[in-house]
């Protein structure tokens, strides 16, 4: 099958889109410089007298519009304030795959304890077929003296944001206050042995696996 061509031999048709990755770029660095100029309340006059071109021209660049040489980049990265890679630090890179969850918004799951004026949000959710860790943030409002305790695979890490209390990781006890942390193995019994000052919320992040030795 022979290859159908625009009259010079080799050029087949098409050759427009090898231009779409210089008009990406030619994009991308407009809304940079433009970014970065309204950041700092520059006008597209003061910028361009700083850089030694003209407003018209820089206008063009900050629409994508032209493309400039590096000489000339470098020139208004220098009027910004920054340097020529800062211009390139968000070019091509992975599309973000963040997971959000809003205050308030995590699911609540039931555990042992829920009955008892335990509360668990979970605020992230696994998204793999791998289970690697599991945020919650739990409240607990209940001075009873009936605690569960847990036991499960992994390694747990306990941070207080509210309130006071002791928690019993096997034999010991940890008496713990708003900005202490706690962590251990998860597999050896654990839990809150008696709450002293309530409402108390804390974070606790089980991550699924060993430490290592």
């Amino acid at each position: 099958m022979k290859t159908r061509t625009d009259g010079r031999a080799g050029k087949p048709k098409g050759k427009r889109i090898t231009k779409a990755p210089e008009r990406h770029l030619d994009a991308f660095l407009g809304r940079a410089i433009n970014e970065l100029r309204r950041h700092d309340h520059l006008t597209i006059a003061e910028v361009a007298q700083q850089a030694g071109i003209s407003s018209g021209m820089l206008s063009k660049i900050e629409n994508g519009q032209v493309s400039c040489s590096l000489e000339t980049l470098n020139k208004i990265a220098g009027a910004l304030g920054v340097s020529l890679s800062h211009l390139f630090r968000y070019y091509n890179v992975p599309v973000g795959n963040a997971q959000l969850v809003r205050s308030g918004a995590g699911m609540e799951v039931i555990r042992r304890g829920t009955k008892r004026g335990h509360t668990y949000h979970l605020l992230a959710y696994g998204q793999g077929p791998q289970k690697l860790f599991e945020p919650f943030l739990v409240t607990m409002d209940d001075a009873s003296e009936v605690y569960p305790a847990f036991e499960h695979p992994g390694t747990e890490f306990v941070y207080v944001l509210r309130g006071k209390l002791q928690y019993r990781h096997g034999s010991e006890l940890y008496l713990l206050n708003p900005g202490d942390s706690l962590s251990f193995q998860g597999i050896v019994p654990h839990g809150p042995a008696k709450l002293i000052k309530t409402p108390i919320v804390l974070l606790a992040i089980i991550m699924y696996g060993e430490l290592p030795d």
